[in-house]
């Protein structure tokens, strides 16, 4: 078991509302797990305690067995891996530079990256056919470009585990494909991905597991038999429909007509 949340509750200093609310989840070697939600629901902050960003007030979460709260930053970076849903930068770094960072862990405070690493990450631009990227400025791409750079730097990791915020919410069609595609090869590859997600159809595809986190910071997790017409008029306040397309062999999830 790569990760195992027990009764995880969560609270905002400022709130006595309970973001999480005894939440429990297990996600193994090469799980895809779609997260829904509404607005508001603790998707992120269930992330954030994930990648040990945040210190949640009750229960417990263990990374390969251990307790995430005796594990370094540098330890849980060394199976978890964080694409957000934006990123500004700071600086005017390359494409490469930026993928580089994901290699940190594996340096030394006083290392450099070497030429291993160096290739490992060139390595990875390629398999994400986006290698002409390499000496581009990293501010000046596109936003669809700077998603699959986001994800380059999270694989140069070398994770078990990567979360995704919200992959696909400012791609277009294309690119949110690509996307997608991506996250199937990792799972085919042994690696295990999150996916925090406001589209039902996108956990339809992906087709392996699925929880939905509600208002009130309760978890129901399992099959994507999971996603049916009423808990997603429970989730968005409006009405869905899920069908079997015969041509794609799977369920969909359609809009209505607006009348």
């Amino acid at each position: 078991m790569i990760l195992n949340i027990n009764g995880l509750t969560y609270s905002y200093e400022d709130s006595e509302r309970k973001v999480l609310n005894s939440v429990d989840l297990q996600i193994k070697e090469g799980d895809v797990m779609c997260i829904l939600g509404p607005n508001g629901a603790g998707k992120t902050t269930l992330l954030n305690c994930m990648a040990g960003l945040l210190e949640y007030s009750e229960g417990n979460i263990e990374i390969c067995e251990r307790p995430q709260k005796e594990m370094s930053a540098k330890e849980i970076a060394g199976v978890i891996a964080y694409v957000p849903q934006t990123h500004t930068p700071s600086f005017d770094y390359s494409v490469m530079e930026f993928v580089m960072m994901g290699r940190a862990h594996n340096t030394s405070i006083f290392g450099r990256p070497g030429a291993e690493d160096e290739e490992c990450c060139m390595n990875i631009l390629r398999s994400m056919e986006i290698e002409h990227l390499a000496d581009r400025s990293y501010i000046n791409i596109s936003g669809g470009e700077r998603q699959q750079v986001l994800i380059a730097r999270a694989l140069a990791q070398e994770p078990e585990i990567v979360l995704f915020d919200e992959p696909t919410s400012h791609l277009d069609y294309g690119n949110q494909q690509r996307v997608l595609k991506k996250i199937m090869e990792l799972s085919r590859a042994g690696i295990a991905a999150v996916i925090t997600t406001h589209d039902p159809d996108h956990a339809l595809l992906l087709g392996d597991k699925v929880a939905i986190l509600d208002e009130d910071g309760h978890m129901t997790s399992g099959e994507t038999d999971l996603i049916t017409e009423e808990r997603l008029r429970d989730i968005y306040n409006t009405d869905l429909r899920i069908m079997y397309v015969e041509e794609l062999g799977r369920k969909v999830c359609l809009v209505p007509g607006i009348k």
